[in-house]
């Protein structure tokens, strides 16, 4: 692997930028050619800027791509512009741009984006943590086609989730989303076996302050059409049925999970939960609008919460 090209641009701007970008291409044989989408991370300081470009390059691997970190520093200090550039070595498949942001820079990150757009390849915009109510009113929001935010981070990860609807546009998907996916494969596939019989109730409890569980719940109450209760307490779901109850369940912390069902043996099934870098990529998989998470969002009020 070759190594990881880091150039500083202190106190610069974003025609430097840019011409730094060109001279690298040339020099070093960095192209953009094969790059599939232009990822605009907003982040609230530099120390989160770290983990988030550590996921991107993860996910970038699959989706080749251009990063582009917006680290947004302190208002009220002096206006400028640090940027750095990342390529090859531990940046993956993508050229990353981290533009950390000071004084009123800080109120126009579309107009500081923009020239790092890659033409005719799409825009997926990121919130790791602190997004915009409404992400697709948000000035770089209103640049991209795909729109991710992350309700676990969010002061009340609960209600946060819930409000989620009242700000859905078309492209819009939360991260809470995509870490219950084997959760709901795995249910689907419990259900999809004899006896075919309607579902009386479902019970899903866990922590109150993982949104993962409520859009869950939603999912099942938009898909199953029966009672569906939100508890707190131990990290497990219940599935009722007239003659058969199938439960699932697994530690906070463990990677294993207990799946019961009626007059069956138990069985142990790797359950972990996913990491950031799993759901960004399978996010970036889909360009277009969920509808099966907007009836999961829609869900959530019909669940009963005890």
């Amino acid at each position: 692997m070759a190594a990881t090209v880091i150039i500083d641009l202190p106190d610069t701007t974003t025609g430097a930028v840019t011409k730094r970008l060109i001279q690298l291409r040339e020099t070093n044989g960095v192209i953009t050619m094969g790059r599939v989408l232009t990822l605009v991370v907003c982040t609230l300081d530099s120390s989160e800027a770290e983990d988030a470009i550590d996921a991107a390059n993860d996910a970038s691997r699959e989706h080749p791509c251009r990063v582009v970190v917006l680290a947004r520093g302190d208002r009220d200090a002096e206006t400028k512009l640090d940027a750095q550039i990342r390529v090859g070595g531990d940046a993956g498949a993508a050229e990353v741009i981290v533009l950390r942001l000071q004084g009123q820079l800080v109120n126009h990150e579309s107009s500081v984006v923009i020239p790092f757009l890659l033409p005719d390849t799409p825009v997926v915009a990121w919130w790791p943590r602190g997004a915009p109510e409404f992400p697709s009113r948000d000035s770089v929001g209103k640049l991209a086609t795909r729109r991710i935010t992350d309700a676990t981070f969010a002061r009340d990860p609960q209600a946060t989730i819930k409000n989620r609807l009242n700000s859905y546009a078309p492209g819009d998907t939360d991260l809470a989303w995509s870490r219950i996916t084997y959760w709901r494969a795995l249910l689907a596939a419990s259900l999809d076996e004899p006896p075919f019989e309607p579902v009386d109730s479902v019970t899903v409890s866990g922590l109150r302050e993982e949104p993962a569980l409520d859009i869950l719940a939603g999912w099942l109450a938009a898909r199953l059409n029966c009672p569906v209760h939100r508890r707190t307490g131990p990290l497990r779901v219940e599935v009722h049925r007239p003659t058969v109850s199938i439960a699932i369940e697994r530690p906070q912390t463990g990677r294993t999970a207990t799946l019961t069902r009626t007059g069956d043996p138990d069985q142990r099934i790797a359950l972990a939960r996913r990491e950031t870098r799993d759901c960004l990529a399978e996010e970036l998989r889909r360009l277009d609008a969920d509808d099966i998470y907007v009836e999961a969002l829609a869900g959530i009020e019909k669940v009963t919460y005890e």
